[in-house]
């Protein structure tokens, strides 16, 4: 893995930085102290967190370089004067559980692609004053997006060129928003890059996803509830490995490319749930089978070798990283026991409820 000794882009502003990736990006952004300095522009929806930037905001060196601010990014007002001060953005700002998008469907559309739109046309308001010699160039835009937008890849690795075919409103959504990015590439000539992540895992991640969920599920010794018979393939990323390639594409990709992030690391969600159980010291008997959820992609698989090209290498093996994620929502149950309550509750019942009443063993 390389890093660049100086940053190409000192002022970023990162959209969903209290997100489970983006605070991951900004904490290792200033942890470099190399002068980074970055406003990230936050929600604060139920998969926004302020607790995650803590490390950051209590060190002083960093909270200087850390400004945060409370705000849509479908709102132009909020976001016009940000990107007019920043040297690049990277937007992490998304909905982004496929449960969720089944329940609500149009709350992804606001933030997943009229979010994206207003970002872009913030970015070519900087880009004619560029033009114009109020500013020296126009802000780089980096559009962080999934490997779910490919659908269901039943054989082989996706490669960027290939047809994308999402399968789920979140997908979709996500599909949107990068389509509509690469358009003001081709279209107004905006510098933008993409990059598709795998699956992700590790600390600070929102516990309605698979591995949190059942981490905390699992130390309470209540019942897991996996989708049909558990066989749906993934390919898992670590959280630093994601935010730091995301970092590496910001400095180094070629405009108006995308990327994939694969991981290398593909597992059934059984194999998954073994090992976080067996981390834990618990029984697979708390594993319940529970019905499918409508339209679940059977397998993702990216090719890496553009990405590799490029100069990047992920670090963690999954059995470390899953390891070290257990390790953490372990000894961090004052970070994740306030999320599990309030809107919380009503949504887990509303998506649980009725598939546990019905479950069975999961042989």
């Amino acid at each position: 893995m390389t890093q660049p000794d100086e940053p190409r882009f000192r002022r970023l502003l990162v959209t969903g930085g209290a997100g489970f990736i983006g605070s991951c990006f900004v904490r290792d952004r200033l942890a470099r102290r190399d002068g980074t300095q970055i406003v990230v522009l936050d929600k604060l929806t139920y998969a926004g967190n302020r607790a995650n930037l803590a490390p950051a905001e209590s060190d002083p060196e960093e909270a200087a370089r850390l400004r945060f601010v409370v705000g849509d990014i479908a709102d132009p007002q909020v976001v016009a004067p940000l990107v007019a001060d920043v040297d690049a953005v990277v937007n992490f700002a998304a909905e982004s559980h496929v449960d969720r998008s089944i329940l609500e469907p149009v709350d992804f559309l606001r933030t997943d692609v009229m979010g994206v739109h207003v970002l872009l046309e913030a970015c070519r308001t900087e880009q004619a004053r560029a033009r114009a010699g109020e500013r020296a160039a126009a802000p780089r835009m980096l559009q962080v997006s999934t490997d779910e937008v490919y659908g269901s890849v039943e054989t082989g690795e996706s490669a960027e060129q290939d047809r994308l075919e999402p399968r789920s409103p979140y997908s979709a959504a996500k599909a949107a928003g990068e389509l509509l990015a690469r358009s003001y590439f081709v279209t107004y000539g905006l510098d933008v890059v993409i990059t598709r992540g795998s699956n992700t895992y590790g600390p600070y991640h929102h516990p309605e996803k698979l591995i949190p969920l059942f981490i905390t599920n699992a130390i309470d010794d209540q019942q897991l509830p996996l989708y049909g018979d558990g066989m749906q393939r993934r390919d898992w990323l670590y959280v630093a490995d994601h935010a730091g390639a995301i970092g590496h594409v910001l400095e180094h990709g070629e405009s108006g490319e995308v990327y994939n992030i694969p991981a290398a690391n593909e597992r059934a969600n059984r194999e998954v749930v073994a090992a976080l159980l067996e981390r834990l010291g618990k029984p697979w008997s708390l594993v319940r089978r529970v019905a499918d959820r409508p339209g679940h992609d059977r397998r993702y698989a990216m090719d890496g070798a553009k990405l590799a090209a490029l100069g990047w290498k992920n670090t963690m093996p999954f059995e470390d990283g899953l390891a070290a994620t257990v390790d953490w929502f372990r000894t961090n149950e004052a970070w994740w026991r306030p999320i599990k309550s309030g809107e919380w509750e009503d949504y887990y019942r509303r998506q649980y409820a009725a598939r546990l009443a019905d479950s069975r063993d999961a042989e």
